[in-house]
């Protein structure tokens, strides 16, 4: 019964980040948006990085600097693999597709850690198992949020950007019952998955969301955003870590 709880807390956990895409269901969002979406999803991916790679140098920073180096090789390989390729992804095509693929990959790879970390929660305890899954639940909405900021503006469906944030979160049950049932031999590898995760996702950033944000935005306007969404997640991370 433990076990079965645990598989469903986490995969509540991954059904939030769907939430994510609600937002663009109460209006229209085009390619006039892609600016300001990108530099949004920047802040929240930016502010996400920074608090993964903070949780890995606490429990081992030798493995949370090598997965993060990893983690940035990683995006560079898979954005030369994916140069000049005529890809399709959620409705997309081309250049729009290779960002809306590579942000979902990200993300993807990201849950394992998320997932690790509500089973060996549960490890601990119902009691501190159900507050790490109410925490990690909460988190994904914005993270939802930053993958739909990447796919509607480009002309993704609403439904397809909600479908697509969850599939980024489902590796969160897959991984959460192992890991309840393993705590021992899976706490070691969290700091370099921590680490592999803030490193792509600052990659990502700083490669592909805010050199297209600049190309639209002046400076000002960039630095309001980008740095407004930042603070948001920021005050959200530190709400979650109070309680």
């Amino acid at each position: 019964m433990r076990l079965l709880a645990v598989t469903l807390a986490a995969l509540v956990t991954a059904l939030a980040t769907g939430l994510g895409a609600l937002p663009f269901a109460f209006g229209k969002f085009d390619r006039r948006w892609l600016g300001v979406s990108n530099a949004i999803a920047a802040g929240f991916m930016l502010s996400a990085s920074g608090a993964l790679l903070i949780e890995g140098v606490i429990r081992g920073w030798w493995q949370t600097l090598a997965g993060a180096a990893v983690g940035a090789v990683f995006i560079v390989v898979t954005e030369r693999l994916l140069a000049g390729r005529d890809v399709e992804f959620a409705a997309l095509r081309g250049a729009d597709a290779r960002k809306a693929l590579l942000i979902v990959a990200v993300m993807t790879v990201h849950s394992f850690s998320e997932g690790v970390g509500v089973g060996v929660s549960y490890g601990g305890g119902a009691e501190l198992g159900i507050a790490i899954t109410i925490a990690i639940a909460i988190h994904n909405v914005p993270e939802g949020l930053a993958i739909s900021l990447v796919l509607v503006p480009r002309g993704a469906s609403v439904r397809s950007a909600a479908g697509w944030s969850i599939f980024s979160s489902l590796p969160q049950p897959l991984v959460a019952a192992p890991a309840f049932l393993f705590v021992e031999a899976f706490k070691p590898f969290l700091p370099a998955g921590l680490g592999f995760a803030g490193g792509a996702m600052t990659w990502l950033v700083l490669a592909e969301l805010l050199p297209e944000a600049r190309d639209e935005l002046t400076l000002p306007r960039l630095a309001l955003w980008l740095g407004g969404s930042l603070l948001a997640m920021s005050l959200l991370q530190a709400a979650l870590l109070v309680h």
